[in-house]
This record gives structure tokens, C-alpha cells and sequence, in this order.
């Protein structure tokens, strides 16, 4: 469907993208993911020419979009895409956001054009929003009725450009359960995404990328389990902590536990094992640590399963686990995880908590 050939980007005297080729095949949904800065976007926008490739060829059904002669607009039709900031038109009600492609571009007549916008609404959970503007709906909202803006042009191919990325924590599942539906009918889809659980789940293929182009490739177990580049394993590695400055006991508690439960759900963690990590994490920096700043570490072990939190603060050795003060909180997490401990080193006090 899709093939890239030594693809080149440069932005002055910085590349990119250098000598990028692979190819993208009908039904295939792929996910490029990448530290930040590595060209995920870059590689996107000129899959479609909203940048201008310096070299190498993108043959679209067998066509070079990137030839003088190709007809970009037509072949840029079958291709849709999804942008991080909605781009909706503010003085458009949602429905005529909907229509004003297939009116203008495929000459559609108006009724068609309003039926199957209704049908593209409904398949994303909008329906009842066709006739409201888009500072009436939220974040999640606009997002969906942008993916029903780009489903009505009746694209092969979706490309998402980090389609969650400008959302709060709260409206991310709408739309990924969104594109969850899309690709269960086999869309083409390629998708720059931070949400691991996602790729891992509906990807036929994940790309990771760096040192300017794919640095390696392959299915979604291949990368998430077993993958073979030192970049790769080490991205991969990091994606597995989490950590948070704790600012005594006075910190933001809610968006703590947002963030939390949004890096355990990216690790595929059960709703019992979230609210676990939850409730530990809660007891341990509200009730058990002194208030002061403290430094909160969960890691997960993709060989053994485990799951630990750490917190450690800078005071002279205490233990804060034996203060008869929090004897209930202490076994409110005792009971809760495998483990419990504490060590003093390096000047820190370190409560550890296995799960």
C-alpha cells in the first residue's frame, strides 16, 4: 500500500530522518514509538507532505507522491490524519466540521454528506453533539469528532499523530477505545503514540525509532518482550518506573494518583493491582512519611512480575514503619503488599514496599 525508500528530512543543518525505507501494508496498524525528538511526527508529516522530504521516494499504491507529476492532492485523499490539537473549525457546528471535506473535496451532495457525518458521529459516541460547536465539548470530545472528520473522507490509510498527547489523563480511554473499534475492523493505521499499552494491544507491527530513523522493528511481543537494540531495551526499560517528587504532605494528591494509574494502565496493570498500588502509595506518603520532601520510585520487572515502590528522604535514621503513631496505616499496607522494609543509606531513609 505504502513504500518508503531511503526517505531523507533535514530542518537546516540538523537531519532528522536519514535513509528511512520500509513498507506499510493494507489492514496493517502500526505504532512508531521513540524518545521524544526522534522524529516520530517528522516521519508522519511526510508520509502525507506536510513536510517536504529532501530525498528518497514514497510510493503510494504504487505511485511516487513525491514526483513532480503525481496528482498529491488525489493521493493525499487516501490518506487521513489525525493532529494532536483537533483543528476544528470554531464558528462550525460539529456536524458541518464533519461535512465540509466530502462537500468540498468529493462533491458529495449536502444530504449524503449530513447522513454519513451522522453515521461517523455515532460510530464515535457524538451524535448528540452534532449540532454543538467545538468550545462546547471537551477534550476527549473534540478529539473523537476529529476522528470522525477524517473517517468521512473515506481514507485507506489514518495516520494519528500523537492523538492523546493534548488530553487530560481522564479523557485519554474515550478515544483510545475509539481507535480500539477502528482497528478491530482492520483499518490501515499508523499511529505515534506513548501509550504502550495501546501499541502493544492492537499493533500488528511497532516501529521504534531513533538515531534518525527505525532503529528497529517488529511485533508487538518482539519489542515489548524481547527486543534485540541496546536503544531499544533501554527505552523500553524506562517506560517501566515511575517517579514523582513528593512536596510534604500538602502535595497534590489527585493529580498523584491520575498519574499513577495512568502509567500503571500503560504497563497492562488489573484494576485489583492498580487500586493496590493506589491504596499503598496513599498510606505510605499521607500517613507514614514525615512531611517533607520525599522522592516516590514504582518500578515493574518485566522478567520476574514484581512491582516495588521506594520512597526515601533525606533525615537522620528513622524508622517510620515502628512509630506506634501509624501502626494502622502500617498494617493497612503490610497487609496489602508481599513485602514491607526499610533501610537507612546514603543519608536517605528508604521505605521499600513489595507488591
Amino acid at each position: 500500500m505504502i513504500k518508503i525508500s531511503g526517505l531523507t528530512k533535514s530542518f537546516g543543518d540538523l537531519t532528522v530522518l536519514q535513509n528511512v525505507s520500509t513498507e506499510i501494508g493494507k489492514g496493517e496498524i502500526i505504532s512508531i514509538i521513540g524518545p521524544s525528538g526522534c522524529g516520530k511526527s517528522t516521519f508522519m508529516r511526510c508520509i502525507n507532505l506536510l513536510e517536504q522530504p529532501a530525498a528518497g521516494e514514497i510510493l503510494v499504491d504504487g505511485e511516487n507522491i513525491l514526483d513532480k507529476r503525481a496528482d498529491v492532492n488525489r493521493l493525499r485523499q487516501k490518506m487521513g490524519m489525525v493532529f494532536q490539537s483537533f483543528n476544528l473549525y470554531s464558528h462550525l457546528m460539529i456536524i458541518e466540521n464533519i461535512m465540509i471535506g466530502p462537500r468540498k473535496l468529493l462533491k458529495i451532495p449536502l444530504q449524503q454528506a449530513f447522513d454519513e457525518g451522522m453515521k461517523y458521529l455515532e460510530m464515535v459516541g457524538l451524535a448528540g453533539k452534532a449540532y454543538a460547536y467545538p468550545d462546547e465539548l471537551s477534550g476527549g470530545q473534540k478529539q473523537r469528532a476529529a476522528i470522525a472528520r477524517t473517517l468521512a473522507m473515506k481514507p485507506e490509510i489514518v495516520l494519528f499523530d500523537e492523538p492523546t498527547s493534548a488530553l487530560d489523563p481522564t479523557m485519554v480511554g474515550e478515544v483510545l477505545a475509539v481507535m480500539r473499534k477502528l482497528a478491530s475492523e482492520r483499518l490501515t493505521m499508523l499511529i505515534v503514540t506513548h501509550e504502550m499499552k495501546f501499541a502493544r494491544d492492537v499493533s500488528t507491527r511497532v516501529f521504534y525509532m531513533d538515531e534518525q530513523g527505525i532503529y528497529e522493528e517488529g511485533s508487538p511481543s518482539q519489542i515489548f518482550d524481547h527486543p534485540q537494540r541496546p536503544k531499544t531495551r533501554s527505552f523500553i526499560h524506562k517506560i517501566r518506573s515511575f517517579t514523582y517528587t513528593i512536596e510534604g504532605k500538602n502535595f497534590d494528591l489527585y493529580a498523584f494518583n491520575a498519574q499513577l494509574e495512568q502509567f500503571l494502565k500503560g504497563q497492562m496493570f488489573t484494576e485489583k493491582k492498580i487500586n493496590t498500588a493506589l491504596l499503598i502509595s496513599e498510606e505510605l506518603l499521607c500517613n507514614l512519611l514525615p512531611d517533607i520532601q520525599s522522592e516516590y520510585t514504582l518500578e515493574y520487572s518485566d522478567a520476574t512480575g514484581e512491582t516495588t515502590i521506594e520512597a526515601a528522604y533525606v533525615k537522620e535514621a528513622e524508622n517510620p514503619l515502628t512509630a506506634e503513631e501509624h501502626s494502622l496505616s502500617f498494617m493497612m499496607v503490610e497487609k496489602s503488599a508481599k513485602a514491607v522494609s526499610y533501610r537507612f543509606e546514603n543519608h536517605k531513609n528508604i521505605v521499600k514496599v513489595t507488591i
